[in-house]
């Protein structure tokens, strides 16, 4: 009798725990399956279409164009505002934001996040504290005076003016690589001190290769964040040539002649943005999350 209580509460308990996690599922996909449908409905049957799961009728034109490949005319006729999206030199643009930032945050804040788990140095902790507390400090009040810097340097409507703020490294990336650089036996370092290896060698050669999770976590992470990013690029580069594919996409929605946004070409410009970061994580996500159990946070 006891067994068969038992049976029956576990029962019941998988299909709750199955049914939230149905629920959170469907919270989590459903708007990503919206953007993926709208970007496949024509202009025309966006409002009409409006609550249909499945439009009625499904199109690639939305892609063409956003990808300008039909003239304004064209598109106005297919329902669209006409206007469309230089991918090829926005996907340049966030490409090459992305890859600089992310390539020199991780050696330097490697470096930082080493010097602080590792040497000792007068002041050392009431810095580390220091660079703490600045994670507390919201981003956008430090937009202004970084722009004020960037534009008394004359780094205006340039690559140099959209990266430099965040060239180097960030409070978070420091004390993420200074977390996994305190997880590693240091006796691996004085092995190698004994064995007449230098600091740098040491570091390069035997520390930097066991911290691999670690890093591939930081570059995604970090690359995602600048690839999303859309306030920093849109106020300091204004020129048409240096715009990356967030802030092309919120000109797209604004260039509205018809008064109205053009969803389906949004959605479809959108779903344009996500690929890059989707491969990423598609080839990523397990690094990502081993190192997030192997640095025991939780």
């Amino acid at each position: 009798m006891n067994m068969n209580k038992l049976k029956k509460d576990f029962s019941i308990g998988t299909a709750l725990t199955w049914i939230v996690i149905a629920v959170l599922l469907f919270i989590t996909l459903f708007p990503f399956y919206w953007v993926i449908r709208t970007s496949f409905t024509p202009a025309s049957l966006i409002y009409t279409d409006a609550v249909k799961l499945i439009p009625s009728r499904l199109t690639g034109m939305n892609y063409v164009r956003v990808l300008g490949m039909v003239s304004a005319e064209e598109s106005l006729a297919l329902g669209g505002s006409g206007q469309s999206v230089n991918f090829l030199v926005n996907l340049r643009n966030s490409f090459i934001l992305a890859f600089l930032t992310t390539v020199c945050q991780v050696f330097f804040c490697s470096m930082a996040g080493y010097g602080f788990s590792r040497l000792h140095f007068p002041g050392r902790d009431k810095l580390f504290a220091l660079i703490l507390a600045t994670m507390m400090v919201p981003g956008v009040v430090m937009m202004i005076p970084n722009f004020v810097f960037i534009r008394r340097l004359g780094l205006l409507n340039t690559y140099a003016g959209i990266i430099l703020p965040a060239l180097f490294m960030t409070p978070y990336s420091v004390f993420f690589m200074r977390q996994f650089f305190m997880g590693i036996n240091k006796e691996i370092e004085e092995a190698a001190y004994l064995d007449g290896a230098g600091q740098y060698r040491t570091f390069f050669l035997i520390i930097m290769p066991l911290m691999q999770t670690a890093v591939i976590t930081l570059a995604v992470t970090i690359a995602i964040n600048t690839w999303n990013d859309y306030m920093w690029p849109l106020i300091v580069g204004r020129k048409e040539e240096l715009r990356t594919l967030t802030v092309a996409l919120g000109v797209f929605r604004s260039q509205t002649p018809q008064g109205q946004p053009d969803w389906s070409g949004m959605m479809a410009g959108t779903m344009l943005a996500i690929i890059p970061a989707f491969i990423i994580y598609a080839f990523l996500g397990k690094k990502i999350v081993n190192s997030i159990q192997f640095s025991g946070f939780r």
